[in-house]
């Protein structure tokens, strides 16, 4: 699985490169050693990533997921109980 990114991402990104090799390192990357460090983070390092978030995302929607009983629960024969709360007037009928 290649992971593809738009080509304006891929331009702020060899060039967030660039700048971290100058910083840290006091050495100049031009946009070809960029790329190319690029290209190999995403084909070594990427597909972790990716494999990780997947987990995290399916993790989070599964504990969603089981707690669907306590967020969608309403008590069956709510009509009634709500009944009980209305006061009548007494039959005088007798």
């Amino acid at each position: 699985m290649d992971i593809k990114l738009t080509p304006d991402t891929e331009k702020a990104l060899r060039g967030a490169i660039q700048k971290f090799v100058a910083e840290e390192y006091g050495e100049s990357l031009g946009e070809v050693g960029a790329g190319t460090f690029l290209t190999f983070c995403l084909k070594e390092i990427g597909p972790a990533i990716y494999h990780q978030a997947i987990a995290d995302a399916q993790s989070c929607m599964q504990e969603r997921v089981s707690d669907l009983d306590n967020i969608c629960f309403v008590d069956p024969g709510g009509y009634w109980d709500k009944k009980k709360g209305i006061q009548r007037r007494p039959d005088i009928r007798r």
